[in-house]
């Protein structure tokens, strides 16, 4: 009986990705782990969206070599958005030779053949360039109380400080007939209380049902419509793209949670246009108010990134301000990290470390305060 380990790293896609090689191992006849030391299998599923991410794995990637000398059976593998990476790919390949397996995020289901593969043949190495069609049917081990559903894979957007459409690909959405019959069987199993939409830009949805174009809030209107007891969400949304639509949609259906992930990144326009996210603060400062104005009792979360290249002291004091304007329910803040191969990789004025860490740290001051005083105007109006 041989036994598997995942270790993820990242986001929720890299979390219900390691679900699908949980569903393919379980397959295959693998069981889980208890831990790394008892198991025949580790698997790494990676994440490359900030440089401290990849340092972490390196890392412990590094530390598996010891169990690796200690039982030459071990099987190593790792996969994800990093080996997506050329330089991560030749580095993991050179670096860390004793990793028996290495794939990227557009041949993540072929797994199964490549594990037969370093079973009969020793180390594979197989990283598509390309991203293909979409693969359904592949089995999941699911877990918790969220079911956790893509629509769609890659990103068009190319903001100028992110990886995701180099790593990832280009958009492609699933048909709505396979998404409603996905999320139908998680309602009928009743074990989900919150069933999440995912995809890079979930507006940006453009698939098809009954052989006719359906956008994302067609297929919110088909999934409302789904029969049980359970609340869908979805992430992430970008500013430009949340319509009107979706937004009415949300307000009014029961199904749906009022809750939106809506990440700004910056107050200032001038970065905004240097980050390539072609809306302005005010537009995203009229599309929260319309929200909060539609949807009772919202929840409004974000992102932020400060220290982008070229903001100064007046840039970042707009994303105070903005952030004093909105009042967000939660934030994700981050300071810019440099990813090789996006543009903003080689923009003059790069700031300083010392500057970055203080402008997040007074920024998540602000913040905490800010979540203080909604929790408590709440805890007020329930008195």
């Amino acid at each position: 009986m041989k036994r598997y380990k995942i270790i993820t790293y990242g986001c929720q896609m890299n979390v219900h990705e390691s679900e699908k090689l949980e569903g393919m191992l379980s397959a295959t006849g693998y069981f889980e782990a208890a831990d790394i030391q008892s198991a025949d299998l580790i698997i790494f599923n990676t994440c490359c969206i900030r440089g401290g991410a990849e340092d972490k794995t390196f890392s412990n990637i590094g530390a598996l070599k010891k169990y690796k000398e200690k039982n030459p059976a071990l099987k190593i593998a790792v996969c994800g958005c990093m080996p997506q990476k050329k330089d991560t790919l030749e580095r993991l390949k050179t670096r860390f030779p004793y990793v028996d397996i290495i794939f990227g995020t557009h041949n993540l289901h072929t797994f199964q053949d490549l594990l037969i593969k370093s079973e009969v043949g020793g180390r594979v190495v197989e990283v598509w360039e390309k991203e293909g069609g979409i693969e359904e049917g592949k089995p999941y081990s699911r877990r918790g109380a969220t079911g956790w559903v893509n629509i769609m894979y890659g990103c068009n957007n190319f903001c100028a400080y992110c990886i995701v459409p180099y790593v990832r690909g280009r958009e492609r959405s699933r048909a709505a007939e396979d998404v409603i019959k996905e999320v139908t069987e998680l309602a009928a199993a009743g074990t989900f209380t919150e069933i999440c939409l995912l995809g890079q830009n979930v507006n940006s949805y453009a698939g098809t049902y009954a052989g006719e174009p359906v956008n994302f809030e067609g297929l919110l209107k088909l999934l409302c419509a789904v029969p049980g007891d359970f609340k869908i969400s979805f992430m992430t949304s970008h500013p430009k793209d949340l319509s009107d639509g979706v937004i009415d949609l949300i307000a009014d259906c029961e199904k749906l949670k009022k809750s939106i992930h809506l990440p700004v990144q910056s107050g200032s326009d001038r970065i905004l246009s240097a980050m390539n996210r072609k809306y302005s603060a005010a537009y995203y400062t009229g599309l929260a108010d319309k929200i909060r104005e539609k949807v009772k009792g919202a929840v409004l979360t974000s992102d932020i990134i400060v220290g982008f290249p070229g903001e100064t002291d007046e840039d970042y004091d707009m994303t105070l301000q903005l952030i004093k304007r909105v009042r967000f329910n939660n934030l994700y803040m981050f300071m810019f990290s440099a990813r090789e191969g996006t543009p903003a990789f080689s923009l003059p004025g790069q700031i300083p470390l010392d500057i970055k860490r203080g402008r997040l740290i007074k920024l998540i001051s602000l913040q905490r305060k800010i979540q203080k005083e909604i929790e408590a105007d709440i805890k007020d109006k329930t008195i």
